[in-house]
């Protein structure tokens, strides 16, 4: 911990800088209508700001032809990897009580091998009629477009103006398939983010890196939901290692609970895509993700992650300012 004159002076230089930022920078999302040249992306990623051009996938085969009857037919008897949580709440901060003490752990999902078929069905049936149960997200983050998922492969394109801006191909393709019920926890990742929604809709919250002090990162003891063998039911079970997951707590959809000093000078930005549209989610912008499902309960996008550049300042910035944020919480 800081001294006590040093703190004052830490925490109302975190505010300027949070204060400062968004008066130089808009409340809005850029909104494209077509996609842009290599150097016009490079603005972007320079400055760090995400946008979203609509209508961007609709001729790619994936947007015109995936739906229900499609992806069973071309993934028929594929197993792939499934996350299952009580409340789709898969690497989420997650409030324990024990007698007389809450704790907060970091849960990671069961995760089973099922056949596409069978998943397919459950996640449709549950959001149509409104079925109770356990909550199943395929959402593995693995590259599995080109490895479970491979037969849907050619049915998405390459992106060639990021390809030509940042040189160098995508570290990983992903394939995500779930229902209402998934919510992602807000969080970030090293990763250029190009997400392209195909069926269905993603409602985004946004905030910058410079918000990191707004979040109230901690360090949780990791967990894993698994099966009770008599019950059946999913169970909070620590992880044997000790290791701990540095991980925001503050949510600004309940902004009033798990506040920092900071929490509210928070702005954060918010969009929907709709099936077709694209955006770009610059690297370690906090985002968390909620998601509305087609006529035939369906919610389904893929998304590029481009490995970001570590050199420069911005990286350096980002953990100076994470380091004086956590000296003062």
């Amino acid at each position: 911990m800081e001294s006590d004159s040093t703190a004052p002076a830490l925490s109302d230089a975190l505010a300027e800088l949070i204060e400062n930022y968004h008066e130089l920078n808009a409340s809005t999302i850029d909104e494209l209508h077509n996609e842009p040249s290599p150097l016009e992306f490079m603005h972007y990623v320079a400055l760090n700001r995400p946008f979203v051009v609509r209508g961007a996938t609709s001729r790619w085969t994936a947007t015109r032809k995936w739906n229900a009857a499609y992806l069973r037919e071309i993934m028929r008897g594929q197993m792939v990897n499934v996350a299952i949580t009580p409340l789709g709440n898969a690497d989420s901060p997650v409030q324990i009580t024990s007698g007389d003490r809450e704790d907060t752990l970091f849960v990671k999902p069961l995760e089973v091998q099922e056949a596409f078929e069978d998943v397919l069905e459950y996640i449709s049936k549950q959001e149509l009629e409104q079925r109770d149960g356990e909550i199943k997200y395929a959402q593995t983050q693995n590259d599995n477009l080109r490895g479970e998922y491979t037969p849907l492969a050619s049915d998405v394109q390459d992106i060639p103006w990021v390809r030509i801006a940042l040189e160098k191909d995508p570290e990983a393709i992903n394939f995500w398939l779930g229902n209402s019920r998934s919510v992602t926890a807000l969080h970030k990742d090293n990763f250029e983010n190009i997400y392209c929604q195909v069926i269905g809709q993603k409602h985004f919250v946004l905030m910058p890196p410079i918000e990191m002090p707004c979040v109230r990162e901690k360090e949780l003891p990791g967990a894993t939901y698994a099966q009770n063998p008599e019950s059946g039911k999913l169970e909070i079970k620590l992880d044997e290692e000790s290791n701990t997951v540095p991980f925001p707590t503050w949510d600004p959809d309940v902004p009033e609970r798990s506040t920092t000093a900071f929490s509210k000078l928070s702005r954060p930005l918010r969009v929907t895509l709709n099936a077709g549209d694209m955006l770009y989610l610059p690297a370690m912008w906090y985002h968390k993700v909620s998601q509305s499902c087609s006529d035939e309960g369906l919610c389904c996008a893929v998304n590029y992650w481009y490995d970001m550049e570590f050199a420069g300042s911005f990286h350096s910035l980002c953990a100076f300012e994470r380091s004086a944020a956590l000296q003062i919480s």
